[in-house]
């Protein structure tokens, strides 16, 4: 047999093995896809969903709505309640590693599976979720895939679970989260409906170059920071003063250059706490607080 008809008996048997476990998840196209990862639940990506309740639709053409149960946003995964019927979660594979064959698979708008061939290029690869937090560890491979498959499945040649495919890279390479122990207690906790939340001050950020550059452009001296291009009405970013054209360049005493570092700072403010801020409003520097009072947190920055 040559390396073609391998190549096709082997997504041939990948298709029949795993197809039944992938879904369409909604109804407008490029919507996303979705797969059964244990009876009842269908893992996807958090940007795929759209209100509590979605549209899931398997291979035999059935259509069911499903209820999300948790959904983590800052990582882009989500686990949606549905009855599944008979349908079987493929097997978990062991970690992928560079050079490794896969297949990535996905349902059309009218419902038909598609899969896709090729390999994986790198592994640990990081890029920014929905609301611009960084994810880490993704497995980056070639198996191409059209717009409305990201939460199908990548697996390797013998049908397992490799991850969920979820970031289009462009120039023909894509990311998936990895399956292993993370993601799978990660999923189990979403199934329970304990969706993770985080504290957000309410604003919507510029990078630090772009910052740079719209200081420059008015004739203001350059400064490493974040450039609040919005404020979220009733925030705590809000009610602390923070306004439109405000540079944050410190976080809990520490420089902030970078998304990331301003994320790490949020992170640690322990429940009802604080978080000291200083901000160039025009060329002046001022000391902000933002309080975070108890309980409030939520799945944006």
């Amino acid at each position: 047999m040559g390396v073609v008809e391998e190549l096709q008996h082997a997504a041939a048997a990948v298709a029949e093995k795993v197809g039944p476990a992938v879904v369409r998840i909604g109804r407008a196209p490029g919507r996303g896809a979705g797969v059964v990862i244990a009876t009842g639940q269908v893992a996807t990506n958090a940007h795929n969903l759209r209100g509590e309740q979605t549209t899931v639709t398997f291979t035999d053409g059935r259509v069911e709505t499903g209820r999300v149960a948790g959904v983590d946003v800052d990582g882009d995964l989500a686990v949606v309640a549905v009855d599944t019927g008979a349908i079987a979660a493929p097997d978990w594979a062991e970690p992928a590693s560079p050079g490794l064959p896969v297949f990535a698979l996905a349902r059309s708008a009218s419902g038909d599976l598609r899969v896709s061939f090729g390999l994986v290029s790198t592994v640990g690869q990081a890029f920014r979720g929905p609301r611009g937090r960084r994810i880490v560890g993704s497995i980056e491979h070639t198996a191409p895939l059209r717009r409305g498959s990201s939460g199908g499945p990548v697996v390797d040649g013998a049908g397992r679970l490799l991850g969920v495919n979820t970031h289009r890279l462009g120039d023909g390479f894509y990311l998936a989260l990895p399956a292993g122990d993370e993601l799978r207690a990660r999923l189990d906790a979403l199934a329970r409906g304990q969706s993770p939340r985080r504290r957000h001050l309410g604003v919507a950020l510029a990078p630090a170059e772009a910052a740079r550059h719209l200081r420059r452009a008015v004739g203001l001296p350059e400064r490493d920071g974040l450039l609040v291009r919005a404020v979220q009405p009733g925030s705590p970013a809000e009610r602390a003063g923070l306004r439109q054209g405000d540079l944050i360049v410190v976080a809990a005493g520490d420089a902030v250059a970078s998304a990331d570092a301003l994320h790490a700072a949020l992170d640690a403010v322990d429940e009802g706490g604080s978080l000291a801020l200083r901000i160039v409003r025009g060329s002046e520097e001022l000391d902000v607080t933002v309080a975070f009072p108890g309980g409030e947190q939520q799945p944006s920055t």
